[in-house]
């Protein structure tokens, strides 16, 4: 039987001239967006059972849905839902079968990230 050279062989892709395009980094972070969304969701969930459930656990509730970790949560949950949106109408232009070469997936992956930028700063702003 022939022996395989197992030990000199580089990992694939190599990781010392892999370099993530902003592509695959847009792609996961819709995915990660998308999950927050739903630790945002469990948070408002949790405050609102706990108002319907008595004063006495409401008080907790609200004490760390007011607290700098729930105002940190809500504050990106306001990126991650412009995010989430502008990523979906991206992919919304891409199954048209437009905007799929490199540069202009590039441009509308920037677009993405710098537009939900604005658009959360907007909305901090208004509310």
């Amino acid at each position: 039987m022939a022996e395989a050279n197992q030990g000199n062989r580089p990992l694939s892709p190599h990781l010392q001239i892999y370099r993530p395009q902003l592509t695959s980094i847009t792609s996961i972070l819709t995915r990660i967006t998308g999950n927050a969304l739903i630790v945002a969701t469990i948070l408002v969930v949790w405050w609102l059972l706990a108002a319907a459930t008595g004063p006495d656990y409401f008080v907790l509730a609200d004490a760390v849905v007011r607290s700098w970790f729930g105002k940190l949560v809500f504050l990106g949950s306001i990126w991650a839902v412009w995010y989430h949106f502008l990523a979906g109408l991206r992919h919304l232009y891409y199954d048209s079968g437009r905007g799929l070469d490199i540069p202009t997936a590039e441009k509308l992956g920037w677009a993405c990230i710098i537009g939900s930028v604005v658009l959360t700063v907007i909305t901090v702003i208004i509310l």
